[in-house]
C-alpha cells in the first residue's frame, strides 16, 4: 500500500479513536450523522461519495478530500468520473483550489497504485 494512503488511513484512525474515546454526546451524534449521510437513499453511494469530494474540494479540506477520494475508489468510479467532479469543484472553488487538486490527483494516483 502507497505510503500516502497507508499514513492518511493509520493517523485517521488513530486520532478518530482518540476522539471518540472521549464520549463527547455532541461530536459522537455528528460523527454517526456523517456515517448515515452517505448511506443508499435517494442518491446512491456513488452519487453521494462525489458531492462530497466536490463540497471538500470547494472548501478546501485535503483530508475530507483523500476521505473522500477513497470512498469513491472503493466504490468503483473511474478516473474519468473523479476528475469530472473535481473539475466543477474547480469551476466552483476557483483558482484557489487548484494546490488541493494537485493533492487529489496525488492521491487517487497511491490509490490506483494499491490496485
Amino acid at each position: 500500500m502507497s505510503d500516502l494512503v497507508n499514513d492518511f488511513n493509520a493517523y485517521r484512525s488513530k486520532m478518530n479513536d482518540a476522539i471518540l474515546a472521549d464520549n463527547n454526546k455532541i461530536i459522537k451524534r455528528i460523527f454517526n450523522l456523517d456515517t448515515n449521510a452517505f448511506t443508499e437513499g435517494a442518491l446512491d453511494k456513488r452519487t453521494k461519495e462525489l458531492l462530497g469530494l466536490v463540497a471538500s474540494t470547494v472548501l478546501r479540506c485535503d483530508d475530507c478530500v483523500k476521505y473522500h477520494l477513497e470512498a469513491c475508489h472503493g466504490e468503483n468510479l473511474s478516473k474519468e468520473e473523479v476528475v469530472e467532479a473535481l473539475g466543477i469543484a474547480t469551476l466552483v472553488g476557483g483558482t484557489i483550489v487548484i494546490p488541493h487538486l494537485r493533492r487529489a490527483y496525488e492521491y487517487w494516483d497511491a490509490l490506483e497504485q494499491q490496485s
